[in-house]
């Protein structure tokens, strides 16, 4: 398979892995031929690149560092959550969700557990979901991300527990945002942007009052906008005011709302992604930890689909730790836009004269 992007998509290809809705049931299932209905409907509900069939590339299968089972189930728990808690006008005194610390501890735990399968930790998060998805799978895959770099970092399994919990849970203060706000593409007034950076404070006290969940996991929600020179919000604190795991949620946060399409701009991808944060280094963010968290993410998946400087169009087969930035290639288009004749593949790691110009 391999993942293009949706303009290039053609009537008669074959979905090769789901497409997911915003509750994390499945849309579009593998193996689903699909027509021009179907590619509009996509394009309607934002979804800008899938993963298709491709007889040069069959044995190509990038595995998701979490499995589609566990992304499915912690989805359906966040989704069910978030609206249950916007159905309800008044939070302020009382216990919301009681059972709240109790599902989203098993929703990590099996997070957990697939990440203790892996041999190495490098992330390829590469599921495909609608737009009005958004809040739901960011949550996970923040929650995700701030697990491998619990676990980079060498936490304890209760840190683990607290810091993915409050990953999981970290924007639930959005359930109390005017959705016509949420929705708004353009830029807020000054009355709107007040209203909207409220959610960090709203989430604190949505977690606070619940005995199940620890107030550093609480601490996720307030301050995963601060940052690192003192310039985010609510307080504006700086460094090492800034507990570590709001600044390793804030980061997961940055990447992954990077990496995803959002109705006023498209897609960075994951390279673009790392360039801004390694740019927002001593500012925004803690250089040292953006290098760590660097060193485990994969920024050319297996199946993504590159333009190389030579003219010729090769899907990435094979990454290393070592050079994330240079993958393995498998040719599949000639500079003069014909098929090899027979497949073979380049290392580009050893030949350096040969650039990526882009994602396809």
């Amino acid at each position: 398979m391999r993942k293009v992007q949706i303009g290039m998509v053609k009537p008669g290809d074959k979905v090769a892995k789901p497409i997911f809705q915003e509750n994390g049931h499945v849309l579009l299932g593998e193996g689903v031929e699909l027509n021009e209905r179907y590619i509009d409907r996509l394009l309607n509900l934002g979804i800008d690149f899938l993963f298709v069939e491709d007889g040069l590339t069959t044995d190509l299968i990038p595995e998701d560092t979490i499995l589609d089972e566990t992304r499915k189930q912690a989805v359906e728990t966040i989704y069910k959550t978030m609206n249950s808690l916007k159905d309800q006008s008044a939070t302020r005194g009382r216990t919301i969700a009681p059972d709240m610390g109790r599902n989203f501890r098993a929703v990590f735990g099996q997070i957990m557990q697939d990440l203790a399968t892996r041999p190495n930790i490098l992330v390829n998060l590469t599921s495909i979901h609608a737009m009005d998805a958004y809040l739901f799978q960011h949550s996970f895959n923040v929650a995700v991300l701030a697990g491998i770099m619990g676990i980079a970092k060498g936490f304890n399994r209760n840190q683990l527990e607290e810091l993915g919990i409050g990953a999981l849970l970290f924007d639930i203060g959005m359930t109390k945002i005017p959705a016509k706000l949420l929705a708004h593409t353009g830029i807020y007034s000054a009355e709107e942007r007040t209203i909207v950076q409220s959610h960090t404070k709203e989430g604190f006290d949505i977690l606070r009052k619940n005995h199940e969940i620890s107030i550093v996991s609480a601490h996720c929600a307030l301050q995963h906008h601060e940052r690192f020179n003192g310039s985010g919000y609510p307080r504006g604190l700086k460094q090492d005011e800034i507990h570590m795991y709001a600044q390793i949620v804030g980061l997961a946060d940055t990447f992954d709302a990077l990496t995803s399409p959002r109705p006023y701009r498209k897609r960075f991808t994951a390279s673009e992604a790392i360039e801004f944060l390694f740019a927002a280094g001593g500012t925004y963010f803690d250089l040292e930890l953006i290098k760590l968290f660097c060193r485990h993410i994969s920024i050319y998946p297996i199946a993504t689909t590159l333009q190389l400087s030579t003219g010729q169009v090769g899907v990435v087969s094979e990454n290393t730790e070592l050079a994330v930035h240079r993958p393995r290639v498998r040719i599949i288009k000639e500079k003069d836009g014909s098929e090899p004749k027979s497949p073979y593949e380049i290392e580009l790691k050893n030949e350096l004269h040969i650039t990526i110009v882009k994602e396809l």
